[in-house]
């Protein structure tokens, strides 16, 4: 038999040199939903891109990468 389930969704940005894992706030929310979510406890993030989805550890992680401290 072929049991079949819905992978759970991880967001992960870095801070200070560490990796920082986010839950998903909501299912229903699109990726760009949970960046402005967490945006309001990590500031770095609102001017952040989304890379991903990348299917790793049985698990969908987005990744959010800031632009801040980059050129070009």
């Amino acid at each position: 038999m072929l049991l079949t389930s819905i992978l759970p969704r991880v967001f992960l940005h870095k801070e200070n040199g560490q990796e920082v894992r986010l839950t998903d706030p909501n299912k229903n929310f699109s990726p760009e939903a949970v960046l402005n979510f967490y945006s309001g406890t990590y500031p770095i993030l609102t001017t952040a891109k989304i890379n991903g989805p990348e299917i790793k550890k049985d698990e969908i992680q987005y990744c959010f990468v800031s632009t801040i401290g980059t050129k070009g």
